[in-house]
C-alpha cells in the first residue's frame, strides 16, 4: 500500500499522512485482538502461578469480554461528549496501565478487574479507530482500503495473539500479560501525534445523563453476576446459594437498565432495533458463535495443558482454527456477498458445532494433530463464512442513520456470548471435558439454528428499520 502525500492544512502547515494514522490505528487493533487468544493460550500457566481452579481462571476471558460487551453502549456516549481524540488516547493510556497491573499482581480479584477494565479500553479503541479512520480517509477507494486494513490487522491479531503468547509464556506467564503495555503506550505517542482533534461543534454539549450511565452500568454489573452464578452451577465449585444470590443480584440490575432505556429521552438502544428481526436474529447468532468458539478453545486449551503440551504447542494446535479468518480477511466481505450473507452464515454456523462434536471426547484420549486437525479445520471454515456475513446480514438492511446504534448492540451481543459461556463450561470441565464439549456443542448448535431460521426468512419481504 503506498503512503500518501501530505497534505496542507488551513494554516499552512502539513497534515500528516493518512496511511501513518491508519497503521497506527490498525496496529492498536491488532493489539486489542491478540488480547484474547494471547490470554487464551496463558491460562494454564496462570493458574498454576497463582493457584486458581478453573471455575475462577475462566474470569480471565469471561471478565475482559464483560467489560468489552457490557460498557461498548455506554462508551458510545463518552465518545460523544468528550471527542474521539481524547477517549482514545485516554483508553489506550488506561489499557497500559491495566496491563501492568494484570501482570504484575498476585491477587485473583484484582486480575479480574483489570480484565474487565481492559474489556472497557477496547470497547472506546476498536469503534472509535474506525471512526476516525472514515473521517480522516477520503470516501471511495482510498477509505475501503482503509477499512481494509483495520478488519484485516484485527483478524490477524487473533493469530498472532497464539504464536506470541507460545513465546512469552514459555518464559513467564507475566510477560505474556504485560507485553501490551508497552506497545499501548507507543501507539500513545504515535496518537497523540497524528489522531487530529475533533472539529469545533462535533461534540456533544452535554454529558452521557443518567439515563445512559444507569443503564451501561445496570447492564455491566449484570452481564458480571450472571458470569458469577453461572461458574458456581457445577464441580467441586458448585455453590447452588451463591449461584441463586447472584441471579437474583442480576434482575434488579437488568430492570435498571430496562427501566433507564425507557425512560431516557435518547436510549443506548433505538427501540426500533429491538424489532428488527435480521439485526436480533444475526446478533444470537454471532453471539452463540463467539461464545461456542470461546468456550472449544478454552477446553482445548486446559486440555492441551493437561496432556503436557508446551504453551507453544498449544499455539500451534489454535492455527488451523484461526489462520483461515486471518488469510481471508481481505476477502470475506468478498464471500459473503458472493454466497449471500445468509447462506453464508447456515454454512458457517453448520460447521462450527460439527467441528466441535469432532474433538476428541474419551477420557484419556491424547489431542494430537490427527485428533485436532478435523474438528480446528471445521471451526477455522466455519468462522470464514459466518463471521462477516453475520455483520453484514445484522446491518444490511439497517438505514445509515441507525447503523452505529445497530453495530453497538451486535457488538454487544458477541461480546457477552463469550462471557455467558465461559463461564458454564469452564465449570462443567471440572467434572469432565465431555460435559463442557457437550455445552460447547449445544451453543453451537442453537447458532445454527437461529441462521437457518434466517435462511428460511431470507426470501420473505420485509419492512425496513426506519430511524
Amino acid at each position: 500500500m503506498q503512503s500518501s502525500t501530505k497534505t496542507p492544512t488551513a494554516g499552512g502547515r502539513a497534515a500528516p499522512a493518512p496511511w501513518a494514522l491508519v497503521s497506527v490505528l490498525a496496529a492498536n487493533m491488532l493489539v486489542d485482538a491478540l488480547e484474547v487468544s494471547a490470554n487464551l493460550v496463558a491460562l494454564p500457566a496462570v493458574g498454576a502461578g497463582l493457584g486458581l481452579p478453573v471455575p475462577q481462571l475462566q474470569w480471565i476471558v469471561s471478565g475482559f469480554a464483560a467489560g468489552f460487551g457490557g460498557l461498548l453502549l455506554l462508551g458510545g456516549r463518552l465518545v460523544e461528549h468528550l471527542g474521539r481524540r481524547r477517549v482514545y488516547l485516554a483508553a489506550l493510556l488506561v489499557f497500559a496501565a491495566a496491563s501492568l497491573a494484570g501482570a504484575l499482581t498476585d491477587s485473583a480479584a484484582l486480575l479480574t478487574a483489570t480484565r474487565v477494565v481492559k474489556g472497557f479500553c477496547v470497547a472506546l479503541t476498536a469503534p472509535t479507530g474506525l471512526a476516525i479512520i472514515t473521517s480522516a480517509v477520503p470516501e471511495g477507494p482510498a477509505r475501503r482500503r482503509a477499512v481494509s486494513l483495520y478488519s484485516f490487522f484485527g483478524a490477524a491479531g487473533f493469530c498472532s495473539g497464539l504464536l506470541l503468547a507460545g513465546l512469552l509464556t514459555a518464559a513467564g506467564w507475566r510477560w505474556t500479560l504485560a507485553f501490551p503495555a508497552p506497545v499501548a503506550l507507543l501507539l500513545l505517542a504515535a496518537g497523540a501525534r497524528l489522531v487530529p482533534r475533533d472539529a469545533p461543534g462535533t461534540r456533544a454539549p452535554r454529558g452521557p445523563g443518567w439515563h445512559a450511565t444507569a443503564g451501561g452500568l445496570g447492564l455491566t454489573g449484570a452481564v458480571l453476576l450472571l458470569v458469577y452464578g453461572l461458574s458456581h452451577l457445577a464441580g467441586p465449585g458448585r455453590e447452588p446459594a451463591r449461584a441463586a444470590a447472584a441471579f437474583a443480584g442480576a434482575v434488579p440490575l437488568g430492570a435498571l437498565f430496562v427501566a433507564a432505556e425507557r425512560r431516557s429521552p435518547r436510549p443506548l438502544v433505538p427501540p426500533v432495533l429491538l424489532r428488527h428481526a435480521p439485526l436480533l436474529r444475526s446478533a444470537l447468532g454471532a453471539a452463540a458463535l463467539n461464545g461456542s468458539y470461546v468456550g472449544f478453545l478454552l477446553v482445548a486449551t486446559l486440555h492441551l495443558a493437561g496432556s503436557g503440551r508446551s504453551p507453544w504447542q498449544t499455539a500451534l494446535a489454535f492455527l488451523p482454527a484461526a489462520a483461515p479468518l486471518a488469510l481471508s480477511a481481505l476477502h470475506s466481505a468478498r464471500i459473503a456477498v458472493r454466497l449471500g450473507p445468509a447462506r453464508a452464515v447456515a454454512a458457517g454456523a453448520v460447521l462450527a458445532p460439527l467441528g466441535y462434536a469432532l474433538y476428541p471426547r474419551a477420557p484419556g484420549a491424547d489431542p494430537g494433530p490427527a485428533g485436532l486437525l478435523p474438528a480446528t479445520a471445521c471451526v477455522g471454515a466455519a468462522f470464514v463464512l459466518a463471521f462477516t456475513a453475520l455483520h453484514l446480514q445484522a446491518t444490511g438492511s439497517v438505514p445509515a442513520g441507525l447503523q452505529a446504534a445497530a453495530g453497538g448492540l451486535y457488538q454487544t451481543f458477541v461480546q457477552v456470548g463469550a462471557a455467558l459461556t465461559a463461564a458454564p463450561v469452564a465449570a462443567l470441565y471440572t467434572v469432565g471435558r465431555g460435559p463442557a464439549l457437550w455445552l460447547v456443542t449445544a451453543v453451537g448448535a442453537a447458532g445454527a439454528c437461529v441462521a437457518l431460521g434466517g435462511l428460511a426468512h431470507r426470501g420473505r419481504p420485509r419492512a425496513r428499520a426506519r430511524p
